[in-house]
């Protein structure tokens, strides 16, 4: 069908042979330049168009990476996984698992750490609980609790130390296998009709090529965040929003940053990053980040970078857990029209 929806010039430029892609990949004894071409790499070996658009397998898994210790969210988080924490009336990782359901994920693997079974416990059938609902005539809540447990398949894996995010997706590899898979991070909410992963997984669908979700940052920000160096790459229907990854940088200072566009916490990958990882030495903060991994995959087989649809809200940290449950508060069908009226009685 691509044959019939994209130029051939376009599908030549974005296409990748699977072969030669995974070669490149695994010659790790290639020099290579640190910002080679990315069309080069990406028009090696172009295949038939037909051919190339039954190639690019499905989007079906995503990693959760849910190990972290929480240290910006202290003391809540002494206790408690932080993405446990309720905004409005979910915790975060459960918004989190909805947008992969909601992108058509089918299978979920969470990375875990010590101190996060309750994570697995909100994911796992409550059979008392939704006795307990039943006998009481509470139907609806009955239903609402089952769903949560049958919504998706959920795998856990455990991150045994604190090694960095890229350490953490790491670890998830014998349980993706040879599939290009999503990375959503617990405590980045992105709401919306058109989730962020969505439109992720449509870019991969179209070009075979991973994608990052990235959106504009305050300068002074920058060092908050992994920052891309990116060119416009405007391709139908994708337009102005999709960027060319020249290269990555985690947390640069102001001064140092090679733009103002932030990785925002949503990835769809190629199973090739797995070999990215597994030669990436740690870096900021002596863990294995996943934007240096990224920075290989950007160069030895391309990497798209996606403006996305939305806003998103940090609700690992305190104020952005606030901002996040004010605002989904106010789009909370229950419970927004109260809330709006009682924020006005608000003297400010």
């Amino acid at each position: 069908m691509l044959a019939h929806r994209w130029p051939g010039h376009f599908l030549a430029l974005v296409c990748i042979d699977k072969l030669t892609a995974a070669q490149l990949l695994c010659k790790r004894n290639v020099s290579h330049s640190p910002f080679q071409d990315f069309t080069k790499v990406m028009a090696l070996n172009p295949p038939s168009h037909s051919s190339d658009a039954a190639a690019v397998r499905k989007v079906r898994k995503a990693v959760l990476p849910a190990a972290g210790l929480g240290t910006r969210f202290l003391p809540a988080t002494k206790a408690q996984p932080k993405e446990m924490l309720a905004v409005v009336d979910k915790p975060q990782i459960q918004y989190v698992a909805e947008e992969c359901v909601a992108s058509g994920i089918e299978h979920i693997i969470i990375v875990t750490g010590k101190g996060k079974n309750s994570i697995e416990d909100h994911f796992d059938n409550a059979p008392l609980l939704e006795r307990f609902l039943e006998e009481r005539g509470k139907k609806d809540q009955a239903e609402m609790v089952r769903r949560i447990s049958n919504m998706v398949q959920v795998s856990y894996t455990r991150q045994k130390e604190p090694l960095g995010l890229g350490h953490a997706v790491l670890v998830a590899r014998d349980l993706i296998g040879d599939e290009p898979f999503a990375v959503l991070l617990g405590d980045v909410l992105i709401p919306g009709e058109n989730p962020a992963t969505k439109q992720l997984v449509d870019v991969y669908a179209a070009t075979g090529v991973g994608a990052i979700a990235v959106e504009e940052v305050p300068k002074d920000k920058t060092h908050l965040y992994g920052i891309v160096a990116a060119e416009p790459a405007p391709l139908p229907p994708f337009g102005a929003r999709l960027l060319r990854v020249r290269d990555l940088v985690e947390k640069p200072k102001p001064e140092a940053a090679p733009s103002n566009l932030a990785i925002t916490g949503r990835y769809v990958l190629p199973p090739a990053i797995f070999d990215c990882l597994a030669r990436t030495k740690p870096g900021a903060g002596n863990e294995i980040q996943l934007t240096d991994a990224l920075r290989l995959l950007a160069q030895e087989q391309g990497l798209w970078a996606y403006i996305y649809e939305g806003i998103s809200y940090d609700a690992g940290d305190k104020l952005g857990f606030l901002k996040a449950t004010v605002e989904l508060a106010l789009l909370n069908p229950e419970l927004g029209a109260a809330f709006r009226e009682y924020l006005k009685t608000l003297k400010l």
